[in-house]
């Protein structure tokens, strides 16, 4: 495994971005650690909006009806193809059910945690899922009441050589939009602005390009990365 943080491999873990070992040994540290299990289910409740971004899909048509016929089937040695698939299928239940159980222990531990400033960090006040121009989820914006503004890039953008990326946000739908600072390494950071009012629902949040170092206006002059606004977070 690379070397990289206990937050980042929750992330990823949680994402289904991990490798197998890393999920194996989360499951591991929070199963022995009631801090670790509390902060795996803080960030399952974090990236729970993503879910609003992906729309229903119907069932194929006719599933039911193939998988009664299936289940009337009596029990029939595999070819060793089969076997390999169902192995595959079972380990990706194996991960399921693991993912299910560290869940609901987490969810309990949490409550016995609630206190543990240390450990549980002040929960955001707002979330925003930011989308792209073809409605795919770019970057996750949590922000809490004192505008510390915590960015997940959920993909990593393109960044032409000499532009950076930056955060905005509009606190006043009739007012400029504000700069919460730079993405300046191009990945996930945590920003911190003050003398803004406390984020709102439905507050305005987006990632522009914009030339090495920021705007030279204060103003979003590039083109836009991503743009959501802000809901009640999932907790």
């Amino acid at each position: 495994m690379t070397e990289y943080s206990l937050e980042v491999m929750i992330d990823e873990v949680v994402l289904g971005l991990a490798s197998d070992a890393d999920c194996a040994k989360l499951d591991r540290m929070a199963a022995e650690d009631p801090a670790v299990a509390a902060l795996l289910e803080r960030a399952r409740l974090r990236f729970a909006p993503l879910d609003d971004t992906a729309a229903p899909q119907p069932l194929p048509e006719g599933f039911w009806t193939r998988l009664t016929d299936r289940l009337d089937v009596p029990d029939v040695p595999a070819a060793p193809a089969e076997i390999v698939e169902l192995d595959d299928v079972r380990a990706r239940l194996a991960r399921w059910r693991r993912a299910t159980y560290g869940a609901v222990a987490a969810t309990v531990l949490l409550a016995f945690l609630t206190g543990w400033s240390l450990l549980t960090p002040t929960p955001p006040l707002v979330v925003t899922v930011l989308l792209d121009a073809s409605g795919g989820a770019v970057a996750l914006v949590e922000s809490a009441p004192d505008n510390t503004t915590r960015i997940t890039l959920l993909e990593q953008p393109a960044v032409p050589s000499g532009q950076v990326m930056q955060v905005w946000t509009k606190p006043d739908d009739a007012g400029p939009p504000v700069s919460l600072g730079l993405l300046a390494d191009g990945t996930s950071e945590t920003l911190t602005i003050r003398g803004l009012t406390a984020p709102t629902a439905r507050q305005l949040y987006e990632i522009t390009l914009e030339p090495a170092g920021g705007s030279p206006t204060n103003l979003p002059t590039g083109p836009i990365l991503g743009v959501g606004r802000a809901n009640d977070p999932v907790i």
